[in-house]
């Protein structure tokens, strides 16, 4: 156990909300997200790595939660289980209906894509950062960006949907 408790808890309310929506972005179940969440944090207790800074630390959580997430989906009780995936589940977070139909865009999105695009837009995470955190190069990085922003312009309605946001505009 680490002898600050305090700078557990520092480190845990920095961290919680972002660790969280990645893992709901990856396993698009609440409760799912939140064991590999909780997961993250175990292994931050059990390795107690030293960090640079605050973007050091929050970067090997992501990590770490990404790998929880991946280990969940390899798992042979996912992949057996039925029937409680067909139950409707709440979004995780409160959205308004604009962005209600983008999250679900978003989700229907091939993981690749909904990943890439949640890291660099929702997290703000530079390309070169979203390519070292998902283990591939930045140009990769950038071609996933691209598709996937044609993916949703296509799931969202396409030149319609650029037409009616240009409205109103001089």
């Amino acid at each position: 156990m680490p002898e600050n408790m305090d700078g557990l808890a520092a480190v845990y309310a920095r961290n919680v909300d972002a660790v969280y929506r990645l893992c709901y972005v990856y396993l698009r179940s609440r409760a799912d997200a939140e064991d590999a969440t909780q997961s993250a944090f175990v292994k931050y207790l059990q390795k107690q790595p030293v960090f640079q800074n605050t973007e050091h630390e929050t970067a090997w959580l992501l990590l770490t939660a990404k790998n929880c997430c991946r280990d969940q989906l390899r798992c042979w009780w996912r992949r057996q289980r039925v029937g409680l995936d067909e139950l409707p589940e709440p979004a995780a977070p409160a959205v308004n209906d604009n962005a209600a139909g983008l999250l679900d865009a978003l989700f229907a999105l091939p993981e690749k894509y909904r990943v890439t695009l949640y890291l660099y837009y929702w997290e703000g995470y530079p390309a070169k950062d979203v390519a070292a955190l998902l283990g591939c190069r930045e140009s990769t990085v950038r071609t996933r960006l691209q598709r996937g922003r044609n993916m949703l312009k296509q799931a969202l309605g396409g030149d319609l949907y650029n037409e009616a946001n240009t409205y109103g505009q001089a």
